[in-house]
């Protein structure tokens, strides 16, 4: 594919805008629907959409071919996402301010550093340490709304599962970066799989209601543009730009746009804390990816 820097600045832009928004259509969706509810409805609406752009792209075909070579890996994928992960996010969601929620949930990246060591053999860097006195102090900044000396917590669930999420979203990505093939199909694949184990759970636990009009858009709006479509835009600006880098750094604007979004959208008032604590985390992160590009 021929490089464009500023199409792949254009694509990683409309990537990070829509990432910015799921936080705030999260917490919308589940005033409609129960965290399980939606955990189905989007991702069925994620595998509709997904299977749309493989027969764009004429790669349906090559769906059997990849689960037929990685079969448990397709399933253990599908398992922990979307089934697993988006139901213990939701619960999260459910239980939590957005606002907390969705800056807990930005240390997945630190996480996938600590697993590194354990699944990958990776060595674990000074800056790997400091990053996590950073971020997790931020996260305990969080969970006590600016009070991390009193250790009184306004949550202690929904934090321990915004947590959880982090856990799972890492293995997901340490497994995922042993699957062959292209990186769209692994993700239809993994749906499918995913919304067959989440179908067999509704069905074991008696099934879910129909969700309204307005929840069904909801549903819909998560499931392309937090599981589908934005995937395939961050993919596009990865293959069409000249650094990585310079992309991957755009990344660091969502957290702060998704409290715009949050004020504005689910009505919640941002507070200072969070405001402080969401700055250690994106510090902590920074910090932690500048050392390990140095260092490459």
């Amino acid at each position: 594919m021929k490089k464009n820097q500023s199409l792949a600045y254009q694509y990683a832009l409309v990537a990070v805008l829509l990432w910015s928004s799921v936080a705030s259509a999260f917490k919308i969706a589940l005033r409609m629907m129960s965290p399980l509810e939606l955990v189905f409805y989007s991702s069925l609406s994620s595998l509709f959409v997904l299977g749309i752009i493989l027969m764009y792209q004429k790669k349906l075909p090559q769906i059997f071919l990849h689960v037929r070579t990685q079969p448990l890996r397709v399933l253990s994928l599908g398992i922990i996402n979307p089934f697993v992960y988006y139901l213990v996010l939701f619960r999260a969601y459910d239980l939590l301010p957005a606002q907390e929620a969705q800056a807990i949930n930005y240390t997945w990246a630190l996480m996938l550093a600590y697993l590194g060591v354990v699944f990958l053999n990776q060595k674990l860097s000074f800056a790997d340490i400091i990053a996590g006195i950073i971020c997790y102090g931020g996260v305990l900044i969080i969970a006590t709304k600016g009070s991390p000396f009193s250790l009184e917590f306004s949550n202690v669930y929904g934090v321990f599962l915004a947590l959880l999420s982090t856990f799972l979203w890492a293995i997901y990505w340490i497994v995922n970066s042993k699957t062959k093939g292209d990186p769209i199909v692994g993700l239809f694949c993994n749906f499918l799989t995913g919304v067959l184990c989440i179908g067999l759970y509704v069905i074991f636990v008696g099934g879910i209601a129909l969700p309204s009009f307005e929840a069904s858009l909801a549903a819909v709006y998560v499931g392309f543009f937090e599981m589908g479509i934005t995937f395939v835009f961050w993919l596009k600006a990865i293959n069409l730009t000249y650094s990585v880098a310079k992309i991957s750094n755009l990344i660091f604007l969502s957290p702060f746009l998704s409290l715009v979004f949050i004020h504005f959208f689910v009505g919640e008032q941002i507070l200072p804390s969070t405001i402080f604590a969401l700055f250690l985390i994106i510090v902590g992160l920074f910090l932690q990816q500048y050392y390990r590009k140095t260092n490459a």
